[in-house]
């Protein structure tokens, strides 16, 4: 990439616009393909899978429709897209030898299993095309409100899962009353589950319900043949430092004028997650290629 260049361009080729276009697991258009966020009141764009979904697959054609600037989180590790950030994901190998029985972790999962032995949990895989959007919301709406997750990106999330399972716990107190909804998403080709976002009631903060609905999670991968519990981004989470086993660079791809006030405001995502040489690069170093996109 020249830095010298005010402005940078993708060289895509001209292709008509469909009305829905779709990628993977990804369906959009191009009215709907981007949420707007914001820096420090500078407005910019990612994507409508991007708070709930494992793995965002991109296209040149995607990237030059959206506006800019644009950020896509989480590309597939193995695509030819993306470049590593400045974050990971933590990832629990619940096949590791030791993994159950290692002395700390063996401990606080007795001590958690101890506190909630009088409260009832429910496991249930569900096909994610038979919810709705009032399923989701129904499940995790204190959440996405809790987290600012844009509507579009439950709806994004909806769009997501259409071919894919999700894994669904419930648990409750002796009483009935919910504790915690933890939801999911199954990838059997990376032998992995996903966890997209856990709702639990504030009033049992005091028995760590985040660090309950890992720890079953985690049992149930090990006993449904599943090798690994990704649990997104750790590093701001310390309570998932006691499952992790080992950590995935996280790839990314971010469109930007070099001018635009999110490049020269050092405290954006731009700088924080990315480095500058990275901006405007869009595929992996193995298939360096220059491309620009206005």
């Amino acid at each position: 990439m020249d830095g010298s260049s005010a402005e940078t361009h993708y060289l895509v080729e001209d292709v008509q616009d469909a009305e829905v276009k779709r990628l993977g697991f990804q369906s959009w258009t191009k009215d709907n393909l981007y949420v707007e966020s914001d820096h420090n009141d500078i407005l910019y764009y990612t994507s409508r899978w991007d708070a709930l979904c494992p793995y965002i697959d991109v296209t040149e054609e995607m990237l030059a429709d959206a506006p800019k600037p644009f950020i896509v989180y989480a590309v597939p590790p193995d695509s030819r897209f993306g470049v590593p950030i400045n974050d990971r994901y933590g990832m629990v190998d619940v096949t590791t030898p030791g993994f159950w029985d290692e002395e700390r972790r063996a401990r606080k999962f007795k001590e958690i299993q101890k506190q909630y032995r009088r409260f009832e949990h429910t496991i249930e895989v569900v096909a994610g095309k038979d919810l709705t959007l009032d399923d989701l919301f129904e499940m995790g709406g204190d959440h996405f409100a809790n987290y600012y997750i844009d509507d579009k990106e439950v709806e994004g999330f909806l769009d997501y899962i259409q071919d894919l399972d999700l894994l669904v716990i419930q648990v409750h107190d002796d009483q009935g009353e919910l504790v915690l909804t933890d939801v999911s998403v199954m990838l059997p080709n990376y032998s992995q589950v996903y966890g997209s976002f856990c709702q639990w009631n504030r009033a049992f903060k005091n028995r760590s319900p985040g660090i309950y609905a890992c720890f079953l999670v985690c049992k149930w991968a090990s006993e449904n043949g599943y090798r690994y519990y990704n649990l997104g981004p750790v590093d701001d989470y310390g309570y998932k430092s006691l499952f992790v086993t080992d950590f995935e660079p996280i790839y990314a791809v971010a469109v930007t004028p070099l001018d635009h006030p999110l490049a020269l405001d050092a405290t954006s995502p731009l700088h924080t997650d990315f480095k500058s040489e990275d901006w405007n690069q869009i595929y992996r170093p193995e298939h360096m290629m220059k491309k620009t996109v206005s």
